[in-house]
């Protein structure tokens, strides 16, 4: 079993850009990306984002890849379709008996509340009108978002690590922590309690959401943290390990951030590949505070 001096993981340096942010400057953020590869084809949901009073998270896109590098566009979906004031992380899923399932992040508009459906199609390019299912609607006391969603095909079941944002103190809703869910067709979910919290004076101290899962044995993920409301948005990378049933955090400080900017460096997202090495795909900061969705391999 490797050690965590061992784990490859995703790295700026060297690394090429995917989507480019849809404009210069702080809050224009391509990125909030997953992917997965099918029959040898790279596939990647990622959301486009601008700044608040330029309507926030404007769209999903849905692409598809030979290479992981040079994508096209399949379909985009925007948020006026849901009826959402903004969109967050997707999760692209092909489905084992045929078809494509789109899980998408969505805000309620007037508050801090945020629910996640699923869109399902026959084929990607038909997912802006598939069958929409709210699979997780959130309630008036946690905000539900950016699923990390594994479909196990040897335990017969879908798993998900879920962000949830308490809403029980006004103005402190950036707070955040991962839930553990489980369910057998991918739409109704049994939720089984938290699995990744914050670290109390820690540098995710003020949030920890999974963003990745990058093994089974003992289950280790990379994940989202931050120590303050001030770095909202601008989450780095830490390592997490399941030890006694809980994912406890490694290190005590982040394993990845963007040497530009911000600093952020989120939501991760990794691609096995067939040669036993990783893609990786990852949202970073650059030097005018926009975000690129970006990738490296190791």
């Amino acid at each position: 079993m490797a050690t965590f001096v061992d784990l490859v993981l995703p790295r700026f340096d060297g690394a090429e850009l995917v989507v480019p942010a849809p404009d210069v400057g702080a809050g224009n953020w391509a990125g909030g990306a997953s992917a997965v590869l099918h029959e040898g084809v790279f596939w990647l949901s990622y959301r486009v984002r601008r700044p608040i009073t330029a309507g926030r998270g404007v769209s999903v896109v849905v692409a598809r890849s030979a290479d992981g590098v040079r994508f096209e566009t399949v379909c985009e979906i925007q948020r006026e379709v849901f009826g959402a004031d903004s969109f967050e992380r997707p999760v692209l899923a092909p489905l084992p008996s045929g078809g494509w399932r789109l899980y998408v992040s969505c805000a309620t508009p007037g508050s801090k509340h945020w629910w996640i459906e699923a869109v399902d199609a026959a084929t990607p390019a038909e997912l802006p009108g598939g069958r929409r299912t709210v699979v997780l609607p959130g309630d008036e006391r946690v905000a539900v978002k950016d699923p990390v969603i594994v479909l196990d095909a040897r335990r017969g079941g879908w798993r998900m690590w879920v962000c949830c944002h308490p809403l029980d103190v006004v103005g402190a809703e950036d707070r955040m922590w991962t839930a553990y869910a489980t369910s057998t067709d991918g739409l109704v979910w049994t939720v089984e309690g938290e699995a990744l919290g914050p670290t109390p004076g820690g540098w995710d101290a003020r949030g920890a959401r999974v963003t990745t899962v990058l093994g089974e044995s003992p289950l280790t993920v990379l994940y989202d943290g931050r120590a303050t409301a001030e770095d909202n948005w601008f989450e780095r990378t830490g390592i997490a390990v399941e030890r006694d049933g809980r994912l406890t955090p490694v290190g005590v400080g982040p394993a990845v951030v963007s040497p530009e900017g911000d600093g952020a460096f989120r939501y991760v997202s990794a691609v096995p590949l067939e040669d036993g090495r990783t893609r990786f795909y990852f949202e970073a900061a650059r030097s005018d505070g926009s975000h690129d969705l970006m990738t490296s391999i190791g």
